[in-house]
């Protein structure tokens, strides 16, 4: 049996009946890399043995439901004692001293850990073409970007490098390279889950979320992870439910909402063609569908592309060569600041630095970063106008399938467009998940999102679980 191919379902049940052992399970998962990674490119770094054992593993009562199941971790957030460097080369060397709020839940839930995932570095891209360890390869084709910035993670669970992995989403970085790669990615509400342990882009966008192989592997892993963390200010009281249990929920009578600034030009045709079957699907299955305005979409880039760097410029303020990762000789410490930056970051981070610094700059911070703030309370609040109508909105995730290595590397502009639909919800604070729904011509996966008001996961989890049922295209699997 190709124990790698089931899904954290499937192995967490055989573990826990001790149909088969952990130790085992681990040993295929890194044959399967061994025999894949050099194609892939999927992990900053992997471990031939796990980085954390259950003690006891006998004692299944304190496991919680992953039984010594592997899961693999984005590369921005912190493992206890390993080497977390969000792939760039300003971290290298740099060892967590302490564990994420999400490592410290799994740990208790029985998890071991498989490895630390690719990603663009400090998570500024939407391909993982600029991370320092290279680009990571799409699994259904290799010429072709996997999304980012959580490509590592996608590519490593579609390529069944890894059961189920945790990513971070700031504009789209778990829904993207989930439609891209063919899985479910969920980013929760923002406060769902403790950011605590994420080294952070955008303080209030980002939001750490699952990549897995299907519906019911992240209800799983959401059970485990979500919660008010006292460690995190940012992170809210609000009652979790079983989400495993919610997504056997009726979806008959539930409105849809179709936004149509979701479907205009820009959108590939046969993106938009797959989506649409998958909305009729949906009404098929007892969903009234209505279409919707989100009048304010169209200004979700220019202040997304305000806000993220304004925060990113002063939460990499911190990396300056005196306590993390390299360090650059120089004869006085202004000279060392500029050559350790110089020589750590990498162009997109450079860039993106600048941009932040310069709209929070003296004589700019009203012009810029205060009209981003309005313009970001008036989406958000389209949002909450268009949740009075509707149970769920459905979108595209992307508005084209993946596209191939460097061809947009150059063009920031196009770069940033490729989470045009993902950024709104971010910015709203509020939940969205991409299932598979299924492929373009050149037999490249497609996305579709469902977005739901915050703390409303248990709704979402019922339309893709649903939807799951009555499709197949979770099934499918790259040819490698």
């Amino acid at each position: 049996m190709e124990l790698y191919k089931l899904s954290t379902v499937e192995l967490s049940e055989k573990l826990k009946n001790k149909e088969i052992d952990s130790a085992v399970l681990y040993t295929r998962l890194v044959e399967r890399i061994k025999s894949v990674e050099g194609k892939m490119n999927a992990f900053a770094r992997y471990y031939e043995k796990p980085c954390h054992l259950i003690k006891n593993k006998d004692n299944y009562a304190v496991n919680k439901g992953l039984y010594g199941l592997p899961v693999a971790i984005k590369d921005n957030i912190c493992i206890k004692g390993k080497e977390t460097t969000c792939s760039s080369k300003i971290l290298q060397g740099f060892k967590a001293p302490y564990d994420a709020t999400v490592i410290s839940r799994l740990k208790g839930a029985g998890a071991s850990f498989i490895g630390q995932t690719n990603m663009d570095e400090f998570a500024f891209g939407s391909s993982t073409e600029t991370s320092f360890y290279g680009p990571t390869h799409n699994p259904w084709d290799l010429e072709r970007v996997p999304g980012g910035s959580s490509g590592g993670s996608a590519a490593a669970v579609a390529a069944d490098e890894a059961i189920v992995a945790l990513g971070s989403d700031t504009g789209g970085s778990i829904r993207q390279p989930a439609a891209m790669c063919g899985i479910v990615g969920l980013k929760p509400t923002y406060g769902r889950v403790s950011r605590y342990g994420l080294i952070a882009f955008a303080s209030s966008l980002d939001q750490i979320g699952t990549l897995s192989k299907t519906v019911e592997d992240a209800a799983l892993i959401m059970n485990i992870i979500s919660g008010k963390d006292e460690l995190d200010s940012t992170s809210c009281d609000v009652e979790v439910p079983d989400f495993l249990e919610v997504i056997k929920g009726d979806i008959k009578g539930l409105k849809a909402g179709i936004p149509k600034e979701y479907f205009i030009e820009g959108l590939d045709d046969e993106v938009k063609t797959i989506v649409k079957e998958a909305i009729e699907t949906l009404k098929k299955l007892g969903v009234e569908v209505e279409e919707i305005s989100l009048p304010h979409t169209k200004y979700a880039v220019s202040t997304y592309y305000l806000i993220a760097p304004a925060e990113a410029s002063s939460n990499l303020a911190r990396f300056d060569g005196v306590q993390y990762g390299i360090r650059q000789s120089a004869s006085d410490l202004a000279d060392m600041y500029k050559n350790t930056r110089a020589e750590g970051f990498g162009q997109e981070a450079i860039r993106r630095i600048i941009l932040g610094t310069y709209s929070l700059s003296s004589g700019y911070y009203e012009a810029y970063y205060l009209k981003a703030l309005k313009a970001r309370a008036v989406i958000a609040n389209d949002f909450k106008e268009a949740f009075k109508k509707v149970d769920f909105i459905l979108t595209p995730t992307a508005p084209t399938t993946a596209f191939k290595i460097n061809e947009k590397i150059n063009d920031s502009l196009q770069m940033y467009l490729s989470d045009i639909y993902t950024i709104p919800v971010n910015l709203a604070g509020i939940p969205a998940m991409s299932v598979p729904c299924g492929f373009d011509s050149k037999k490249l996966p497609v996305g579709l999102q469902i977005i739901t008001k915050a703390f409303d996961e248990a709704t979402i989890f019922k339309v893709a679980y649903s939807y799951q049922q009555n499709t197949l295209w979770h099934k499918e699997k790259p040819k490698l």
